[in-house]
């Protein structure tokens, strides 16, 4: 009698453990299918334990960077609304910079929506437009512009949702993506013009540098991996470049310091 209780109790027992790892196994294929992994992938790399899977590992990776690059993305111009507010100050920092910057992010932020890619693939361009919209208005806040600022904000929002619209040909949408690569030129060269005037970098943020430029070498790679498109990874490895150059000026300047302004005698 005392062998088939122990029977039991070990029969129950393994059943338990066994829905616990069936349930523990769903959740975790649900929480990688598909934000991560196609269901095919998942049970190649976790079902067949075939972890030497190269197109499922470049997937796994590639996810996982982007999706990492869009959390980053809530933060990485942070520091820099946050030094321009504690600074009341936008000193060092080119308006027309930013602005083109903007156009570029615009730019791919359309131009991914209209083609349905992956919002792991350009979602941090969108946070990092409206951190941008919001340095373009304290720029002109603090220059004494701020009517001119928040005129800037309303035609801003009339502009994306006419770029957003039916109304807007796939032509124009994928010309202002190729405008992107001229924008980032030019927008990186006048910050840097701006920076070697000056001898210093002002109110420019290094870790907003540093950021920006490690998220647009990622993304050399995810773009490739996730979209195929040429033109979107062909950008990214020019703002690599620019970004590159910026930061390597916040390094010359580190410890510069601006020039008081000396008092009339």
């Amino acid at each position: 009698m005392r062998n088939v209780i122990q029977w039991r109790d070990a029969e129950t027992g393994g059943s338990w453990l066994s829905n616990m790892a069936a349930e523990t196994d769903g959740l975790f294929k649900r929480v990688l299918v598909p934000i991560f992994l196609p269901e095919k992938c998942y049970d190649q790399l976790f079902v067949q334990w075939d972890l030497l899977d190269v197109p499922c590992l470049k997937i796994l990776l590639s996810k996982s960077l982007g999706l990492g690059i869009v959390a980053g993305s809530l933060l990485v111009k942070l520091p820099q609304v946050f030094k321009i507010l504690g600074a009341k100050s936008a000193e060092g920092l080119s308006l027309q910079s930013v602005m083109l910057e903007l156009m570029a992010l615009t730019g791919t932020v359309v131009y991914s929506i209209t083609n349905n890619f992956p919002f792991s693939s350009w979602g941090e361009a969108l946070f990092l437009m409206l951190q941008t919209i919001t340095i373009c208005f304290l720029i002109m806040h603090y220059r004494g512009q701020t009517v001119k600022g928040v005129a800037f904000l309303a035609c801003y929002a009339l502009l994306l949702l006419v770029l957003l619209s039916p109304l807007t040909p796939l032509a124009v949408v994928t010309l202002l993506q190729a405008s992107n690569v001229p924008a980032v030129v030019v927008g990186k060269l006048l910050q840097a013009a701006t920076n070697y005037h000056n001898g210093h970098t002002g109110q420019l943020s290094a870790i907003t540098v540093f950021l920006l430029f490690g998220g647009s070498l990622t993304r050399i790679f995810t773009s490739i991996q996730e979209t195929g498109d040429l033109l979107m990874a062909g950008i990214f490895v020019v703002s690599s470049l620019c970004n590159g150059f910026i930061a390597a000026q916040v390094l010359f300047y580190w410890n510069a310091k601006p020039l008081q302004k000396k008092k009339e005698q």
